[in-house]
């Protein structure tokens, strides 16, 4: 059964560091080597894995993907979120990450982040530790 791991966010769009929390969940499992699934089970967010060293790189990222899929840009979706469904899907809905000596393995600036879309809302992300 997935582990779930709640993602409070604050604005319509935004990238948010959860190295932390899936770590957490990795070190509870006690799990020492193997894989984790992340994954997001909602049409409006993502995830990915990037730099978190500096915090312009996500900037840059959400800058692109506004001029890519603007909001209100003549979409027919009626909930006027088709910008949201569009950004999700080209960031992607899971990323798996491979655990040695209890550890997720990350390059030294890799974070993994969830990506909102249509917040602010209340998000779960499930992770499948094996």
């Amino acid at each position: 059964m997935p582990i779930s791991v709640s993602v409070k966010t604050g604005t319509r769009i935004e990238m948010i560091d959860i190295t932390a929390k899936v770590q957490e969940e990795v070190s509870k499992m006690g799990t020492q080597d193997g894989m984790c699934v992340v994954y997001v089970p909602h049409t409006t967010a993502g995830i990915t894995i990037n730099e978190g060293a500096d915090p312009a790189v996500c900037k840059d990222i959400l800058t692109k993907l506004n001029e890519l899929v603007p909001a209100g840009a003549g979409y027919r979706h009626l909930e006027g979120n088709a910008d949201s469904h569009i950004k999700a899907s080209l960031m992607g809905s899971s990323v798996l990450v491979l655990i040695e000596n209890g550890r997720l393995v990350l390059g030294t600036w890799q974070k993994i982040f969830f990506c909102e879309f249509d917040g602010p809302r209340s998000r779960k992300v499930a992770l499948k530790i094996q």
